[in-house]
């Protein structure tokens, strides 16, 4: 993969305290550094630049935009992966898909498993898959795409864009999963719901996609 990380404009943070860090991911940046010296920048890198605190808890694919959370203390990183693990975390996105999407809501629940030969793709596999399970909302129709709120239930590798392809809907832009041709992959983490991880308190933050 030749990667071409989007230019360092700044970080658009969405909410900071002692504890933790909420940012808007590009397009096109890798969450954390990949193997070998051209992959090395990347948000975490562009974030520790600024907050040299700040711990990873989790990861959106490099195509995928959107709300990503860090830790600023090790107590805080161990409760939010946690959370995380725990399905404690409320998570919607926003996608543009293929085809028109019916019914109007839905669920896939479909097991994934890494499609060893095609490595970094991964596959529906009723034998060897991780039971996943994605709900879906309509938002739109267009003539010819659909634009939808994607909940992940369980957190697997490319969930979302596997699931949305096994429904015979890909998300536009996604050249790994057959998705039609557009200047980036059409998905973006919309929302994310939890509790701090010290005080308790009940956050929700908002991050709208740029598409």
């Amino acid at each position: 993969m030749h990667y071409i990380p989007p230019a360092d404009n700044g970080l658009e943070l969405i909410y900071c305290d002692a504890s933790l860090l909420v940012v808007n991911k590009p397009a096109g940046l890798l969450s954390v550094p990949g193997r070998g010296a051209d992959k090395q920048d990347c948000l975490s890198a562009r974030i520790q630049r600024e907050f040299p605190d700040a711990l990873v808890v989790h990861r959106l694919d490099m195509a995928t935009s959107g709300l990503l959370v860090f830790a600023r203390r090790v107590q805080a990183q161990r409760r939010l992966s946690e959370m995380f693990r725990e399905r404690e975390v409320e998570k919607r996105y926003v996608a543009v898909v293929a085809g028109k999407v019916e019914p109007l809501t839905g669920e896939v629940d479909l097991p994934i498993a890494a499609d060893w030969p095609n490595r970094p793709l991964r596959k529906i596999d009723v034998e060897l898959g991780k039971p996943s399970l994605t709900h879906y909302r309509v938002l739109t129709q267009g003539a010819d795409t659909t634009r939808v709120e994607l909940e992940p239930v369980t957190g697997r590798t490319h969930q979302l864009r596997v699931h949305m392809t096994s429904i015979g809907h890909p998300i536009v832009g996604d050249n790994l999963y057959g998705g039609h041709a557009a200047a980036r992959l059409m998905l973006h983490a919309r929302m994310l719901v939890f509790a701090h991880p010290l005080s308790g308190e009940a956050l929700a933050f908002l991050c709208e996609p740029p598409f």
